[in-house]
């Protein structure tokens, strides 16, 4: 089974999250032993195991001596401050590294030569630029009257009707006034 390693700088407060396949090397760990991982990413690198998870989600807990175990708790690790002096059970995974270890999470103690946290370049190809000649022609396009155009030489027009009926409603207002 793969474990995970999540490693922080505190210098700069950036983390990197690698996954161990053989994690052989850190069985038998605890949680504030120092240790240097053999993998070409971390050459050089001295790291301090701060915590973790089992593969359940419970959390490493320094003071707890076997691999799983229900606590009475009143603050800290696995648990939220509820009310002042309230306790609370909880199930939390020991301080060492066992086989049920899902994610250990490591600080720098000692930086290697290359940075872990910048990714390596990769060279981009050179992109190829179509030749003019190759560029396909495009066909001249056809002027046509837009559809604006029109609507504004048909606006007259009806100005024009509308305007004569106003003045027949108006005389035939004016005859009845005189009568």
């Amino acid at each position: 089974m793969a474990m995970k390693l999540v490693i922080g700088d505190p210098k700069t407060g950036k983390t990197k999250q690698l996954e161990v396949e053989d994690e052989g090397d850190l069985l038998g760990k605890e949680i504030g032993d120092k240790i240097t991982v053999d993998m070409p990413e971390l050459a050089g690198y001295e790291l301090q195991i701060t915590g973790g998870s089992d593969a359940s989600g419970f959390p490493m807990r320094f003071d707890v001596d076997i691999p799983k175990k229900k606590i009475l708790a009143v603050q800290g690790i696995g648990l939220k401050r509820v009310a002042a002096g309230r306790r609370k059970r909880k199930m939390v995974a020991g301080k060492m590294v066992t086989g049920a270890t899902a994610q250990l999470n490591l600080k720098i103690i000692k930086a290697g030569k290359q940075s872990i946290f910048e990714e390596p370049k990769v060279e981009e190809a050179p992109k190829e630029v179509a030749k003019p000649e190759e560029a396909p022609a495009e066909a001249p396009a056809k002027e046509e009257p837009k559809a604006e155009e029109k609507k504004e030489e048909a606006k007259p027009e009806e100005k024009k009707a509308e305007a004569p009926a106003k003045d027949t409603n108006d005389s035939s207002k004016e005859e009845e006034k005189k009568e």
